[in-house]
């Protein structure tokens, strides 16, 4: 009983490290190849509009803080996400998979934006700021906020990305099932990213919104109602000020970015599981 106890332990190690290195190596492709669409939608969404943000200058500013950010961002999310999905799967029936595949996503977006939400305020800080540089806008959010000011935003961040994944995980494993089905065997990686990149984009569109509201609170000046983090208070002041377009600001680039994220995070993390495990 001990030798099975033992083995199951350095199986479920192994595994471990496989999701880790998959979803990690997957996360950095991601979020260095299309940083520039980030940036631009990360402006649109500024209190102070595009223009005023930068516009298109100084498109990779912030890079540092993802580079840093980006891996055991990812991996966090996925070693989570399979961990729990694995658990779940033993004491559910077909009927209930999407509901363990959305229960997984959601435990794995907790986790990971433990990590991701520190390089996202500095991140976007430095996006709407890009003469400011990226450790410059770090010290400065740590002198005048201490740590706490690093995870400004983590509820709303939450907020938005448990809808997110509740749509886009269990859309992603539906999709990949029935192409499956329809052709008698696994799906590819190239299939699964395809699958990947459809979700991707659908799950943006619908939850623009929540990532407006996020950007704006992440913005927001020290003491001003929207640094409070109320999400709901900063999606009516929105709507007060700027309508239906303002809760969607940005939605085109968001979607072009998620859409090839998608694409290119869920098929490389999809061959780079295959081929570690």
């Amino acid at each position: 009983m001990l030798a099975g106890e033992v083995e199951l332990l350095l199986f479920s190690l192994i595994l471990s490290c496989g999701f880790l290195e998959a979803g990690g190596i997957a996360g950095v492709f991601v979020d260095l190849i299309l940083f520039p669409l980030d940036t631009v939608k990360t402006r649109l969404q500024s209190p102070q509009g595009f223009r005023k943000a930068g516009g298109f200058r100084g498109i990779y500013a912030g890079v540092p803080s993802t580079a840093i950010g980006s891996f055991p961002n990812a991996a966090a999310f996925f070693i989570t996400y399979e961990n729990v999905k694995s658990v779940l799967h033993h004491d559910s029936t077909s009927y209930l998979t999407p509901v363990t595949h959305m229960v997984a996503a959601s435990f794995g977006e907790v986790v990971a934006c433990l990590i991701r939400v520190p390089s996202e305020v500095v991140k976007q800080r430095a996006q709407v700021s890009p003469s400011a540089g990226t450790f410059r806008i770090l010290s400065r959010t740590l002198y005048h906020e201490g740590i706490q000011g690093l995870y400004r935003g983590y509820k709303s961040t939450v907020l938005r990305e448990i809808p997110f994944s509740l749509v886009q995980f269990p859309l992603w494993e539906f999709l990949k099932d029935l192409w499956s089905w329809k052709q008698g065997h696994v799906v590819d990686s190239w299939q699964s990213a395809v699958c990947g990149a459809f979700a991707g984009g659908f799950a943006a569109a619908v939850t623009t919104p929540l990532d407006v509201a996020k950007t704006r609170i992440m913005l927001a000046k020290t003491g001003t109602t929207a640094a409070s983090g109320n999400v709901l208070a900063a999606l009516g002041g929105i709507w007060r000020t700027q309508g239906l377009p303002g809760l969607f600001a940005g939605v085109v680039p968001r979607i072009a970015a998620i859409s090839l994220g998608g694409f290119i995070f869920l098929g490389t993390y999809e061959k780079t599981r295959q081929l570690l495990l």
